[in-house]
């Protein structure tokens, strides 16, 4: 069993939930290449859905198993179907094969982004678990720095398949993270042996709960205005304003380390102001942020007004996530796999529909993205003042 007190464990697990970012963020740049290559405009679109679906469903099963099988096994299984998938995308021929591919790479990586998230709630609770969290986001936000310019790279001195050859070899990496450094954090007597209908009930119970359906409601409609984020600005600021793969990767990484230093003041802020007060903050920001960018986008659009207000963004993003999954599992300790997959099912269901939304929403303007984001804000704001009061029980 890992103590508490492990310096080295959140940043192991960190590693391992960088899979997801991995699979999403260096692909970005891509798409223009993606879509020429297999002559569909909406290849990358359609394949970034899927991928947001497959994480939907694959968190579900994986967050029900880790609680009856402990949570190396389906890890390790997890991570060995990722890292099979992102093969598997490398070598797709049209549309069809990518998509699907995609949807298999999502249900690998599930595991690989609800298992982690479910030992730090075996592991800990209250102000201690947001810290462990925060040190989470520390390692997996370096991916999103790093995996843009990674893309753009391979985009302009191979192709776009070799991204994927990567993510493969990140797979293996994190596979071998788990199998030779992880043990498991939950006791055999803690394990739940239960069948389908079961399972059924308890997510219904933890659903039903309003601390755990209020915060991570906040967390899925602040996750869909990122996701709306993700999928809108490559074409944006590649198409749109004429940028280089590699200026947009640049753009994605001064964000991403926006999001790191806010996601790092977390546990000095909890410790000071206590996670209410801070979440209730973040969202305030978050609201404002989102208003001053739908104002850029309609009324005087331009790349420079559009940074500056996402890099706003950030702030209710880095400090809003930490927070919600917090309060959505302080109650769930029982069952925090379960409780994990169901708020990261929300989370990415939340990323699936922005996702196509864009998609048919897009019309060579930041006015989609900018809209959707604010919708998403304010959603965030009402979910935020339904929440009940915080009590942890260590």
């Amino acid at each position: 069993m890992v103590s508490q007190r492990s310096k080295t464990l959140p940043f192991l697990l960190g590693a391992i939930i960088a899979v997801g970012p991995m699979a999403t963020d260096m692909y970005l740049p891509a798409f223009p290449a993606i879509a020429a290559d297999l002559h569909d405009a909406a290849a990358p679109q359609y394949s970034l859905a899927s991928y947001f679906v497959g994480l939907a469903i694959g968190q579900m099963t994986q967050g029900a198993l880790s609680d009856r099988l402990g949570r190396r096994t389906p890890l390790l299984a997890g991570l060995a179907l990722y890292t099979a998938a992102s093969l598997g995308c490398a070598l797709s021929w049209n549309t069809d094969t990518l998509v699907l591919f995609r949807f298999l790479m999502a249900l690998g990586a599930s595991a690989g982004i609800v298992i982690p998230r479910a030992m730090v709630r075996d592991l800990a609770d209250g102000p201690a678990a947001a810290k462990m969290f925060s040190q989470l986001m520390l390692v997996m936000g370096v991916a999103p720095i790093l995996a843009p310019m990674l893309g753009s790279l391979f985009c302009t001195w191979s192709n776009w398949r070799m991204i994927f050859v990567a993510s493969a070899g990140f797979g293996v990496v994190a596979l071998s993270i788990a199998f030779l450094l992880l043990p498991d954090t939950l006791a055999p007597a803690r394990r739940t042996v239960v069948g389908l209908g079961a399972v059924l009930v308890r997510y219904t119970a933890i659903a039903r709960e309003r601390g755990f359906i209020s915060h991570a409601a906040l967390s899925m409609f602040t996750s869909s205005a990122l996701f709306a984020y993700l999928s809108a600005s490559p074409q944006i600021f590649i198409a749109r304003f004429g940028w280089t793969p590699l200026q947009f990767a640049f753009l994605f990484g001064v964000n991403s380390m926006a999001y790191i230093a806010y996601s790092q003041l977390n546990p000095s802020l909890v410790n000071r102001f206590g996670v209410p007060s801070i979440l209730s903050t973040a969202v305030g920001v978050l609201l404002v942020s989102c208003a001053g960018l739908a104002a850029v986008a309609w009324l005087g659009e331009g790349p420079a007004g559009l940074v500056v207000m996402l890099l706003a963004c950030e702030a209710g993003f880095g400090l809003i996530t930490p927070n919600a999954m917090v309060g959505a599992m302080t109650r769930h300790q029982a069952h925090a796999g379960s409780a994990a997959a169901l708020l990261g099912t929300m989370q990415y269901s939340g990323g699936a529909i922005t996702g196509l939304a864009m998609g048919v929403l897009v019309d060579g303007t930041a006015r989609p993205m900018a809209c959707a984001m604010l919708l998403c804000a304010l959603a965030a704001t009402l979910a935020a003042i339904g929440r009940p009061v915080l009590r942890f029980t260590d």
